[in-house]
């Protein structure tokens, strides 16, 4: 496997790589690093990364003629600020232009597709089936919907991975590094009455290497099927690190660009691949919140304009 990554030095893309590296003849990133850092990708004798955007359609085009990949996985994307809709729009639909283009010029075997859970907009049903209509309201949901419908219209082997919120390694976005930050730093907490559903990223890396190695083709949700409130998340935070009795500063109702609940029905994943998430709710936080005892928290983006 000849295995090439956009947005690689994000969290997603750098765990995929640690794991699969060793087995590749190859493996090429291509991140511009807006949100995913060079430290994330540890050193490999078999990786080149590049240093650009997607957005640059002879970048690509010349880096996918020479490396040659028979793999693809597009995990780049542009989300960090929920009011950039034009850059959203350049790198989530004319960047995935470009590398659905270049992969098919080059004759990828597999082109695998990370897609965000917001495609439902808000759900008429939960756990939402696949089959659910795509609603996207957000400048992040239109955008990599928009990049999904590419993906399929394409002459690829391909599949879209619509994902629930993955927790590993290097994460920087969502309710936990938020609030392991601001627990740690003893600042205010809001908590709004949201409902995720949350998947380790060792489940993630599980789904990834039948994904890959497979040749169905459409779209999957990646999930447990398991739906937990935020603030669950608040309290399991507040007593890891030693401040059961810490509440949030105020509770809130979803705002305009948040959705009430977001939990994928993984049925059809778990038919098809023969998958099914292993670890427990608790394990998963568990194990995130023991990374971040070790590593810190950095950065934290948010898809929400509240930044909540």
């Amino acid at each position: 496997m000849r295995l090439l990554v956009t947005g690689g030095a994000g969290s997603l893309g750098s765990n995929l790589i640690e794991h699969v590296a060793p087995r590749c003849e190859a493996v090429m990133v291509i991140d511009n690093f807006s949100t995913g850092k060079h430290s994330s990708l540890l050193p490999q004798s078999n990786l080149e990364i590049v240093e650009g955007s997607i957005t640059d359609a002879e970048l690509v085009k010349n880096r996918f003629r020479r490396f040659a990949p028979t793999h693809v996985v597009h995990a780049a994307a542009s989300y960090k600020n929920p009011n950039d809709w034009i850059t959203d729009a350049e790198v989530n639909v004319v960047g995935t232009i470009n590398v659905v283009r270049a992969s098919e010029g080059t004759n990828v075997k597999r082109f695998v597709n990370l897609q965000t859970a917001l495609c439902y907009g808000r759900p008429i049903t939960v756990p939402i089936p696949v089959e659910h209509p795509t609603a996207p309201f957000t400048s992040y949901g239109i955008s990599k919907t928009a990049g999904e419908f590419v993906v399929a219209a394409s002459r690829l082997s391909w599949v879209s991975l619509r994902l629930s919120n993955v927790t590993g390694p290097r994460l920087a976005i969502g309710p936990i590094p938020a609030f392991y930050k601001k627990l740690q730093n003893l600042e205010p907490c809001t908590v709004s009455t949201t409902i995720r559903d949350f998947l380790d990223m060792s489940d993630f890396i599980s789904l990834m290497d039948l994904v890959l190695q497979g040749t169905e083709v459409g779209y999957f949700n990646v999930s447990t099927g398991e739906g937990h409130s935020i603030a669950e998340i608040f309290h399991l935070i507040a007593k890891h690190l030693g401040r059961p009795d810490a509440t949030p500063s105020a509770v809130v109702e979803p705002g305009p660009d948040d959705i009430a609940a977001v939990v994928l029905d993984p049925s059809r994943t778990q038919q098809t691949f023969g998958w099914r998430a292993a670890m427990s709710f608790d394990q998963t936080i568990n194990r995130m919140l023991m990374w971040y005892d070790k590593h810190g928290v950095t950065d934290v983006y948010s898809h929400l304009r509240t930044g909540r």
